[in-house]
């Protein structure tokens, strides 16, 4: 059974539609990457699906139900998300931020359960920040501070984490530190996750399910096999990309790529330059 999907779904900011008519499964206890051209609708898509932004039409259908119709702390006990930017954290420290994450199980101001505080050294725990729970966040690296917000969406206990761009300014240790922290919660833990990628090497190595977009719509998805292909990734972001494979995982990789877009401006410039001269000789 598949506990989330979409149908027919419009979403667009006023008379601008981003996302048409998508229809789309997300697989359970899996990770599913998101991967297209800037605007393509990748964070729109996130951001409707866990109810940030709203939709025109269509229907989000979360466990038999519609998610317009299930109650705010309802939903944060199924879904936890991470935004492409977070809110700052200024005055916070670690362990005060990732105490966020237990709101929907809270009433009121009340203080924190002996339930809470344990979720919350897990959370810690399990990312590998226990260290850090009285340092202000701002103190950390960026590595680190992505580790808390991972933290907090885990204090939720929610069984799906959507996660947007969650290696953007990061260096390449810090990237791959946090995708295996992802893999390893999703393993372990069975989490479902579902992340915006940039990178298709990454995406290709970690995502189980990968659906690729282009103007608001579906152009293939499925495996890394059936997805990071070459007329898919011609389609998708206008490159002509050499495919091999990954000496350590055996999972396909874009080895490099040529711009499409700019082989195409280039014998047009040649093309324009060729006539002028030949006009005036």
């Amino acid at each position: 059974m598949v506990r989330l999907f979409t149908d027919q779904l419009h979403i667009g900011y006023g008379e601008r539609l981003i996302v048409k008519d998508m229809t789309i499964e997300i697989p359970d206890q899996k990770i599913t990457t998101i991967i297209g051209s800037n605007g393509c609708g990748k964070s729109t898509l996130l951001k409707a699906i866990t109810r940030i932004i709203s939709h025109q039409s269509g229907t989000i259908i979360l466990d038999g139900q519609s998610i317009s119709k299930e109650g705010t702390k309802t939903l944060a006990k199924k879904m936890a998300i991470l935004p492409q930017t977070p809110e700052s954290a200024a005055g916070l420290t670690v362990g005060e931020l990732v105490s966020y994450g237990r709101f929907p199980y809270q009433k009121g101001f009340a203080r924190l359960t002996k339930k809470d505080l344990e979720v919350i050294h897990w959370a810690l725990e399990v990312t590998g920040i226990e260290e850090f729970k009285y340092r202000p966040v701002d103190a950390l690296s960026g590595g680190q501070r992505q580790r808390v917000w991972i933290a907090m969406a885990l204090a939720q206990e929610t069984d799906m984490i959507f996660l947007d761009e969650p290696t953007t300014y990061l260096d390449m240790a810090h990237q791959l530190e946090v995708l295996e922290l992802l893999e390893k919660l999703n393993e372990v833990q069975g989490r479902t996750i579902v992340m915006v990628l940039h990178d298709l090497n990454q995406a290709a190595r970690f995502a189980d399910y990968i659906i690729a977009l282009k103007d608001g719509q579906i152009v293939k998805e499925g495996t890394s096999e059936e997805v990071i292909k070459r007329d898919v990734l011609k389609d998708v972001f206008q490159i002509d990309a050499e495919i091999g494979r990954d000496p350590r995982t055996n999972k396909p990789m874009c080895v490099t790529y040529n711009l499409l877009k700019g082989e195409d401006l280039h014998e047009k410039a040649t093309s324009t330059i060729s006539t002028a001269v030949h006009t005036y000789s």
